[in-house]
């Protein structure tokens, strides 16, 4: 088991470092399969195997980021900021501009909740979104780690909990098949509709944590430069829109916005396919005149650019999980706590969630790490008594620590793309760190809880 702890110190370390999160994951799993004795050739085929699991990931965020970039050229996103600034301007009163805030504070969470599950862009709508709010973030003197936190709570609660969208895939598809698929043997299985409650007391653990954020961690006013990203923007109308001005959107772009948004929706719930979903929604907003037809090309390989990073980061995930797995001392380091376990329930659910929070913050994914902890988790949970529903939690909730506070998971990528874009707002302190104490800790305690109750 040191060859895994060792590759995941390696990789958080370069990280907290500023090495490329890319570069961090690779030389973490080089140390890693060295360690663990597969040699330099064995590690590089473990790493290259693996890269193929991430390249759906990958397509399915360029589409959806080609989808969420072609959704702005709707203006929506411009909108929104300048309703927004135009609440601001002449709020001198504390009071108004404590509307305002949490008015902000409703919209970035509403709008991180519905990317998972009513509109299934996940992090694609982040780097649309947040950049033309960033001045009245900087008017308000909000914390940028806050709205890091809001935006990383909408994430991953959401999936956690609301099996629909993204939350369908991870409950039902991903944890409830593999609990079932390694739980045959041992007779043991249980049904979708348990997930949901079983996985409700860790998500309540993840909101407590929010609201210690909003209301006593980050509270206090933070200065930030007003630096303008760029200049103006074009609307459907093909008029520029300067700063201040207010933009012209169109009923009828409205209309078809809603429609795209709708039909994506179902075309996703229907097929199962981000990659499709994303499809029909940049073809129905190119064919209601959002951006003209020889646009087209532009404005997808600029949406699928926006989202390239995040995909390399997520291939690369792929390479890095495949080598530990190749490493076999993931039962290792499983068997090595159940020894020093002993009888104790409760301290068997704490090490199962802990050995989770170390395997994820070194992959980056909640999506990747079920099947590697339900295969030994499952018997495990058996072993000791734990119920139907407290084994649902310990593996969701062992899976999804750490997808919050990883340098490699999008649910922490996502936050810093948009709220770096004017270069004032560091990943790993600003975006990973905050993430991790806000949920993390919450996480391993309601997880715990929930597991020695239900």
């Amino acid at each position: 088991m040191f060859a895994i702890l060792t590759a995941i110190a390696v990789m958080f370390g370069l990280s907290l470092a500023r090495v490329p999160v890319v570069f961090a994951l690779i030389l973490g799993a080089i140390t890693g399969g060295l360690l663990a004795g597969l040699g330099l050739q064995g590690t590089l085929d473990a790493f290259n195997g693996g890269l193929g699991k991430g390249a759906q990931i990958a397509l399915a965020y360029g589409v959806l980021g080609a989808f969420a970039l072609a959704l702005a050229r709707s203006g929506l996103p411009d909108l929104l900021a300048y309703k927004l600034i135009t609440k601001l301007k002449g709020t001198s009163n504390q009071k108004a501009q404590n509307r305002v805030k949490y008015l902000i504070f409703s919209t970035v969470a509403i709008a991180a909740i519905f990317s998972q599950n009513v509109i299934p862009v996940h992090i694609a709508f982040i780097p649309v979104l947040i950049p033309p709010l960033l001045i009245v973030f900087n008017h308000l003197k909000l914390d940028r780690r806050l709205i890091a936190c809001i935006l990383t709570f909408g994430l991953v609660g959401t999936y956690m909990l609301v099996p629909v969208g993204f939350g369908a895939i991870f409950l039902n598809d991903i944890l409830g098949q593999n609990i079932n698929t390694f739980g045959q043997a041992y007779g043991f299985a249980i049904t979708y509709d348990q997930i949901p409650a079983a996985m409700a007391l860790p998500v309540f653990g993840m909101f407590i944590g929010l609201l210690i954020a909003i209301f006593f961690t980050y509270r206090k006013p933070r200065e930030y430069k007003d630096i303008h990203i760029d200049a103006p923007s074009e609307t459907i109308s093909g008029k520029m829109t300067k700063a201040g001005e207010k933009p012209e959107v169109a009923s009828f772009t409205l209309f078809m916005a809603g429609v795209a948004i709708v039909l994506t929706l179902v075309v996703q719930l229907y097929s199962d396919s981000m990659i499709l979903a994303g499809l029909v929604g940049v073809a129905i907003l190119s064919c209601a005149g959002i951006f003209k037809w020889n646009e087209a090309d532009d404005v997808i390989v600029s949406g699928m650019r926006m989202m390239a990073l995040v995909g390399f980061i997520m291939i690369s995930a792929q390479g890095f999980a495949a080598v530990i797995e190749a490493t076999n001392q993931v039962p290792a380091l499983v068997e090595a706590s159940v020894q020093w376990i002993g009888e104790s329930k409760g301290l068997a659910a704490f090490l199962m969630l802990l050995i989770g929070l170390l395997i994820t913050l070194g992959i980056g994914s909640s999506f990747s790490t079920v099947p590697i902890l339900a295969i030994i988790y499952v018997p495990l949970c058996l072993q000791f008594g734990f119920s139907p529903a407290a084994t649902i939690a310990i593996i969701g909730t062992a899976a999804a620590l750490g997808d919050a506070g990883s340098p490699a998971s999008d649910s922490t990528l996502g936050p810093t793309s948009g709220l770096n874009m004017d270069g004032q707002h560091d990943h790993m302190w600003d975006s990973v760190v905050p993430t991790f104490i806000h949920y993390n800790i919450p996480l391993m305690i309601f997880g715990w809880i929930a597991a020695m109750t239900l």
